[in-house]
């Protein structure tokens, strides 16, 4: 029997934050981990070993799209072995860190696999047992898989499988146009493979507006094989020359064979998998955990954050609820009450957004101003030959306070954070316009597109006069 004041569930980025914290507040602290690296999937299997063969597969766009500037490099010789390694190299750099920051705080990490029995004891499967006064649920989130989906087979990948790129297959479907999907679609499409990508919607990146995915669908439309949109998969088989694949759509084959198909249609929760509820934890329909602001659960002294509490699964919001969650289990007055939590598609080019889409202003009748500033007209855009892009302003049409921003082009991840803190500080239109913005940057889009709004650009004609 192990007592701890707090025991967390899950080393993730909302995981090891949360025993961060409370450790850095005073608690008596007990990480439970079932993989031996810290860091959970984002460090592990996701964010990072993604970003990291992102930024190999940027680099070899840029070598073959360097010929109009008057450059030309002759085709790269690429060791996927050494691609694999650097990604590895990383991750490893990071988790290690992480290992050592809890050693340095004197946070005690648990290997195993952590299961409630009660809701003040977890039983780990290496035979221990924690008895605790509190508890923080980072359990995160797994891949979502169909059954009927033959996974059994090594050609049929989840994002997990994807990104360990034993090998560069020569036709490759993704299923699901979403954010990983397309990413994993940049980074193999780089290293040779030919890209399809069928995807259930009538656009890709379902949740961000079609305007602002646009320039990157247009870009890859031309790089890839195929892309079948409003698009179903229904059926796959492994045969020995590939995986046979039916469709159904307007525009799809009714089947083709692929080397490889990556299955990337979404995550599920696992809070059924920690037997929550025999904690008295409440899990709804969709297996969330619901919080309120404190993180707290429907149970005094159990607290949960990340994936597992819903919406958007993101490790930026797990960061900030952990540290709400673990603040208040040391007495402080905290809570989670963000205005927005921005979204990053880490594709190329790159699609971004904060706050209030379009789509979700018309949904709920608000009334707005929208600024477009295409970068075509950007110095900046322009002499990285990289016109693509656009960035688009909401602002509420009485007020003029801004209330959403899509970015789509190069940076685009880096940029919304401007509009992220612009929301969180209730800007208005004018605030962004009139703050002076470095020339050439592609951070001057985001004043443009407000003064484009506002009728007062002059680096185009402005859409209308306002008084």
């Amino acid at each position: 029997m192990i007592k701890t004041q707090v025991v967390v569930i899950g080393s993730g980025p909302g995981g090891y934050t949360a025993a961060f914290r409370a450790a850095d507040l005073g608690k008596e602290v007990t990480l439970i981990e079932r993989y031996e690296s810290l860091g959970g999937v984002c460090l592990n299997v996701g964010c990072i070993p993604s970003k990291a063969l992102l930024h190999t597969a940027q680099i070899i766009n840029e070598a073959d799209e360097a010929s109009h500037l008057g450059v030309t490099f002759s085709k790269p010789d690429i060791d996927i072995d050494a691609v694999r390694a650097n990604k590895e190299n990383t991750v490893a750099k990071l988790t290690g860190g992480i290992k050592a920051l809890a050693k340095a705080r004197k946070v005690n990490v648990i290997t195993g696999y952590g299961k409630f029995i009660g809701a003040n004891q977890i039983s780990v499967d290496n035979g221990e047992v924690i008895e605790f006064e509190h508890c923080i649920i980072a359990a995160g989130s797994r891949v979502t898989k169909i059954p009927a989906f033959p996974f059994d087979d090594p050609r049929v990948m989840d994002s997990t499988d994807a990104l360990e790129l034993k090998d560069v297959p020569n036709r490759l479907l993704i299923v699901g146009g979403g954010i990983i999907g397309l990413e994993m679609a940049t980074v193999y499409s780089a290293l040779g493979s030919e890209i399809t990508i069928v995807e259930l919607a009538e656009q890709l990146i379902a949740s961000a507006d079609k305007d602002i995915v646009n320039p990157l669908f247009k870009r890859i439309k031309k790089q890839y094989k195929d892309i079948y949109l409003n698009t179903k998969v229904s059926s796959m088989e492994a045969l020995k020359k590939g995986i046979k694949v039916g469709f159904e759509g307007k525009n799809a084959p009714e089947s083709d064979t692929f080397d490889k198909v990556l299955v990337s249609i979404g995550r599920s929760p696992n809070a059924k998998l920690i037997d929550a509820d025999k904690a008295g934890v409440n899990i709804n329909d969709w297996g969330f955990i619901p919080v309120d602001k404190q993180m707290k659960t429907n149970v005094d002294n159990i607290y949960a954050i990340g994936d597992i509490v819903g919406q958007p699964m993101l490790a930026h919001k797990a960061v900030h609820e952990a540290k709400v969650a673990a603040e208040v289990i040391c007495g402080h007055k905290s809570g989670f009450d963000a205005l927005t939590i921005p979204s990053v598609a880490y594709t190329d080019p790159e699609v971004a957004w904060a706050g209030k889409t379009e789509k979700e202003l018309k949904a709920d009748g608000t009334q707005y101003e929208k600024g477009v500033f295409p970068w075509a007209a950007s110095g900046r855009s322009l002499s990285i030959g990289r016109s693509e892009g656009v960035t688009k302003g909401l602002f509420d049409a009485k007020t003029g306070k801004i209330l959403g921003m899509g970015i789509c082009g190069t940076n685009a991840g880096e940029l919304i954070a401007e509009a992220t803190l612009a929301i969180e500080m209730g800007c208005d239109m004018a605030d962004i316009a009139l703050t002076i913005h470095a020339h050439p940057t592609l951070s001057e889009t985001t004043a443009f597109a407000a003064e484009m709004a506002e009728g007062t650009i002059t680096d185009l004609l402005p859409p209308r006069k306002k008084k």
